[in-house]
Formats: structure tokens, C-alpha cells, sequence
């Protein structure tokens, strides 16, 4: 079948790896009076991955612009010594450290994936200026943790907290590579009539990050977390597949959530 590039490949999947390896807020308004983090701080910021909902110029106003419409928010992920922010066209990554409530963040890199949407591009790029000029972190425990993260300049975000899949499942997940067919094809599952479920096969890289095979097309009768599917691209996807607990027989027994799309291509 003849085609057309959709997006322009990114960084091989495993060099990209070792890259990103490189809400209950205060009225608008108000100040926000710092508290002392959490003993375990570093720990509860990793827990969670951190949705902006709200965001504040020096002079304690709304500032506009940092979310879309129609648009999931800008979503912050805290790992090992790495955070990485996905949402945007592009995943950026940059290292960070964290010592009490002070926090400094490097200069973040991304992917190199063309986006159609201008909006979301210059987004990504506001995010990527803003995030070095972090200096300092509130956190805020319960049953709805908040972060707040405060920049040189005396503005600053304010962020929800969702467990993060490991949190979620209560263990680290499994990494595989799968390839989604551009259409959906027709399943039997369960009680629904005229289901339709992706097709994938699995990818196998070696550590230079070269393809070295994949395996035969199947359907796929489950979804993939934070994955929408279009019809009519193909993609390659980095998942994380994660050991459901305690499920019912008739249970599907993993759980498969998106970690970063490796190459998206136009079919028809």
C-alpha cells in the first residue's frame, strides 16, 4: 500500500530512553503561604503524575494560555531523578533535584515529532522555557494531593495529582513496544454486538535501539491508558504493561498504559 509520512519519525525508541534518562487551589488572587514539605516528599512527588489545573502570573492573576480546549492538560511525571511532560505534541524530559522544598530543573529536551497543531506546538515551547525557571515546591497530601510549583518570577502552577500506574497497580510495569494497525477490526467481546478492537503486533528492539522483528498481528481486547487511537494512522507504541491484581476470572489480567508514542505514519 502506497503512503505518506504523517509525522516525521522520532529518536529511535530506546535512544529516546536514554534521553529522557538525560484541585481544591487558592482563590484567584490570593497568595499561597509555603508549608513545609512532607518528610517524604520526594517519594509523594514520585507517586503521583501532576495535571496543571490552574495557572498564576507574578501578581497572583489567572494567566491564560497554559491549557486548551478540548485538550487534555499538561501532565508532569517525577522519576528516579527525571521528570517528563506529556500532553504536548512532543514529550520533553529534563533531570531535576529536589532538596526539601527547593527544586531545579535542567533544560528540557523532547522528541523530534512534527505537530499540525500550532496552538499545541507553542504550548510545548512555553512549557520547555518555563519549567527551568522553577525554584520551589509546595505539596499538599489528602485525598486530593496538590502540587504547586512556584517560578522566579512569582508565578506559578497549580497541579492535581493521579496515582501513577505503579502506584495504581502496585508495582512496576513490564516495558514492550507494540505496532497499532491503522484500523480497528471487528472482535467478539463479551455481551457487546458489533465490537471493534485494535490490531497490534509486538515489536522487539535490541539495546542500539535497531528493530530486530515483530510478531504476528492480533487482535487486541483491551485498551491501551492515555492511547487514543485515529483512525487511519499507524503507530508504534512504548507501553507498559502492568500485573492486574486479584481480578475475576473473566477479568482481563493486565493492564496497558501509554508511555510515549515512538512513530505515528498517514495510511490513507
Amino acid at each position: 500500500m502506497n503512503h505518506t509520512s504523517f509525522f516525521t519519525k522520532t529518536v529511535p525508541a530506546l535512544g529516546l530512553a536514554a534521553l529522557l534518562a538525560a484541585c481544591g487551589s487558592a482563590p484567584q488572587g490570593a497568595s499561597v503561604t509555603p508549608t513545609p514539605p512532607p518528610a517524604n516528599a520526594s517519594t509523594q512527588l514520585q507517586a503521583y503524575d501532576w495535571d496543571l489545573a490552574a495557572a498564576y502570573d507574578g501578581r497572583g492573576q489567572a494567566a491564560p494560555g497554559w491549557r486548551l480546549d478540548g485538550r487534555p492538560a499538561a501532565r508532569l511525571h517525577f522519576g528516579g531523578q527525571q521528570l517528563s511532560v506529556q500532553n504536548l505534541c512532543n514529550t520533553l524530559g529534563a533531570g531535576y533535584t529536589l532538596e526539601g522544598s527547593r527544586l531545579q530543573v535542567s533544560r528540557p529536551m523532547s522528541t523530534l515529532r512534527a505537530c499540525a497543531d500550532r496552538d499545541l506546538m507553542a504550548l510545548e515551547q512555553r512549557v520547555a522555557a518555563q519549567l527551568p525557571q522553577a525554584q520551589r515546591v509546595d505539596l499538599r497530601s489528602g485525598a486530593a494531593p496538590q502540587l504547586v510549583l512556584h517560578f522566579a518570577d512569582g508565578s506559578r502552577w497549580e497541579l492535581a495529582g493521579t496515582p501513577t500506574p505503579q502506584t495504581k497497580y502496585g508495582g512496576a510495569g513490564e516495558r514492550i513496544f507494540l505496532e497499532v494497525a491503522p484500523q480497528r477490526a471487528a472482535c467478539s467481546h463479551g455481551v457487546v454486538k458489533g465490537a471493534q478492537c485494535l490490531r497490534v503486533r509486538e515489536v522487539r528492539y535490541g539495546d542500539n535501539g535497531v528493530k530486530l522483528g515483530t510478531g504476528e498481528w492480533q487482535l487486541f481486547y483491551s485498551e491501551i491508558e492515555g492511547y487514543t487511537h485515529e483512525p487511519g494512522i499507524r503507530n508504534v507504541l512504548r507501553v507498559n504493561r502492568f500485573k492486574r491484581q486479584n481480578v475475576p476470572a473473566d477479568a482481563l489480567a493486565y493492564a496497558y498504559v501509554l508511555d510515549m508514542v515512538v512513530e505515528s505514519e498517514r495510511t490513507r
